[in-house]
């Protein structure tokens, strides 16, 4: 997977840690099977460049992930998704979501927003990220 990094959005002063980020990114990458069974990683050192993080940032993300069971190491070539046991299904993957709109809502309630206008907001920002609209469709629920 050649552009596996523009897939990752570090935010380094969002008070977790680098190596979570990138953990959890890949984690919601497999659930979402844009990083199907069987997809190679990038290397440690081109993630780390592709990133700016350190290699060592990479490498204990992978490592973790390895431990974990989502990633398989393969000798010369890098890590690989292994097969997952079950996948999350969507109802899910939108719960893991939940701890993030809660503060979304709060927020534009406190700024005066209706909910058209704060939908507006959140189709204006997956707007700008075109890739959305070409991310493979799955409707497990």
């Amino acid at each position: 997977m050649t552009d596996a990094s523009l897939e990752f959005e570090i935010q380094p002063n969002s008070g977790v840690p680098i190596y979570r980020q990138i953990m959890d990114q890949v984690r919601a990458l497999i659930a979402s099977r844009r990083l199907p069974q069987g997809a190679l990683l990038p290397s440690i050192r081109q993630l780390a460049t592709d990133l700016e993080v350190n290699m060592m940032t990479v490498s204990k993300a992978y490592a973790r992930l390895e431990a974990d069971g989502a990633l398989e190491r393969v000798r010369g070539t890098g890590m690989r998704v292994r097969p997952p046991e079950t996948l999350p299904t969507v109802a899910e993957r939108q719960e893991e979501l939940a701890p993030l709109i809660e503060p979304l809502v709060t927020r534009a309630m406190q700024l005066g927003l209706t909910e058209p206008q704060l939908i507006a907001s959140v189709r204006s920002h997956l707007k700008e990220r075109q890739s959305w609209n070409k991310s493979p469709s799955t409707s497990r629920g």
